[in-house]
């Protein structure tokens, strides 16, 4: 029941916010207008769990849904954006969380942003989820990149490559326990981006100073993945935990490499983070390869503006068909100053997918995954864990 309850509403949503996002494109004109947006992803997750811990259970989740307004006021450029799926476990204003919240301000030498947003850091978790080819992003992506937080930035975009760089606070509009704060910057370079022709190279570091995590009601500074998809909580492994009070600084960098050459794209980034509290330091070390092809002919696109690969477009009426692959590998380890390593586990993760784009902004997933976390001090395995997941997408 809880299937067709959530299926219904899918379907209810996506013709109401039709409707509205046809009437709000009547002001482009206008210094000011507002057009409406959004998307919902809806999941489900079959799991085949080990005899290890405990197991995770087979479950639904409206995993997205997401409500926008956006436009430009007398020059400025502005986007409200929350998700509301948090309502679906209990009613309540504080399960609304807050996304894109900010204004912007185009000059000659680039694009000024206020507000939260997320943050110019690794081209997989700059990709919308909208476009990527599998339902969860790399295990570093997901756990480690900063994702929304409040702040500013710059960009500036030519014809080949974008520079940016941005200042901001460790504290969103939702997660206010988390104490400091941060800069970082991107760089991309594509000296061929041409549809079905592209290159993309890229460098994301940030630099974070995290106010004693773990004391004074701030949260402790702990990196546990989820392997086997978002549903997946009880196969989580930590790699490092900093929560004794002490402030933390994290150094984080990332090398990214994409390639769309007709049908075929290919996506990988060589990942690390760095923590040091004075007393004690941590490492995260991580890698991943995705392979696509698009059996229909398809090409991945590329937006030369922001750096990053964009939204697919079938070429039929039946759609695009997308075979996908990927092999995903992250490792922690954690030791005091001047002595051995207490911590040492790794997580991996092998990930086979379907996506087929029925229209531009309506899509289908299916991705089985194979995932193993190991403790590497004592040589055994911790978990491992395989799943099918499914999600069901439209946006608007």
């Amino acid at each position: 029941m809880a299937v067709v309850h959530h299926a219904g509403a899918c379907v209810a949503l996506c013709l109401l916010a039709a409707c509205g996002g046809a009437a709000a494109a009547e002001n482009d004109e206008r210094p000011v207008t507002a057009e409406f947006g959004g998307r919902i992803h809806w999941d489900f997750a079959e799991f085949d769990n080990d005899r290890r811990g405990t197991a995770n259970p087979d479950d639904t989740e409206v995993r997205r849904l997401w409500l926008d307004v956006s436009g430009k006021f007398y020059g400025w450029g502005y986007k409200i954006e929350g998700d509301f799926a948090g309502l679906q476990d209990k009613f309540d204003g504080d399960n609304v969380d807050a996304k894109d919240v900010y204004v912007t301000r185009d000059f000659k030498a680039g694009k000024l942003t206020i507000g939260q947003f997320k943050q110019l850091f690794t081209l997989d978790d700059r990709i919308s989820s909208n476009y990527g080819l599998f339902m969860e992003r790399s295990m570093f992506a997901s756990s480690v990149a900063p994702l929304y937080r409040l702040g500013a930035s710059w960009i500036t975009a030519r014809e080949d490559y974008t520079l940016g760089g941005s200042v901001y606070s460790l504290e969103s509009i939702d997660a206010w326990q988390v104490k400091g704060r941060a800069f970082g910057a991107r760089g991309t370079w594509a000296p061929r981006h041409e549809l079905g022709d592209t290159v993309h190279l890229g460098l994301s570091l940030a630099r974070e100073y995290y106010d004693h995590p773990g004391r004074d009601g701030a949260n402790g500074l702990r990196i546990a993945p989820r392997p086997a998809g978002h549903l997946s909580d009880n196969s989580r492994a930590t790699l490092v935990n900093f929560n004794r009070g002490l402030d933390t600084d994290v150094d984080k960098y990332s090398l990214e490499f994409g390639l769309a050459r007709g049908p075929v794209y290919v996506q990988s980034e060589l990942s690390g983070a760095d923590f040091d509290d004075g007393s004690q330091r941590g490492q995260i070390r991580s890698a991943y390869a995705t392979l696509g092809w698009f059996i229909t002919g398809e090409n991945m696109p590329y937006d030369s503006k922001t750096g990053r690969f964009a939204r697919v477009k079938p070429n039929r009426p039946n759609g695009a068909w997308v075979l996908a692959a990927r092999y995903d590998t992250i490792r922690g380890k954690q030791h005091l100053n001047g002595a051995a390593d207490f911590s040492d586990v790794s997580m991996e993760q092998t990930s086979v997918g379907v996506n087929w784009h029925l229209r531009s902004n309506l899509r289908f997933m299916l991705d089985w995954i194979e995932s193993r976390n190991r403790d590497r001090l004592a040589d055994t395995t911790l978990d491992r864990t395989r799943a099918v997941t499914g999600r069901f997408q439209y946006d608007f």
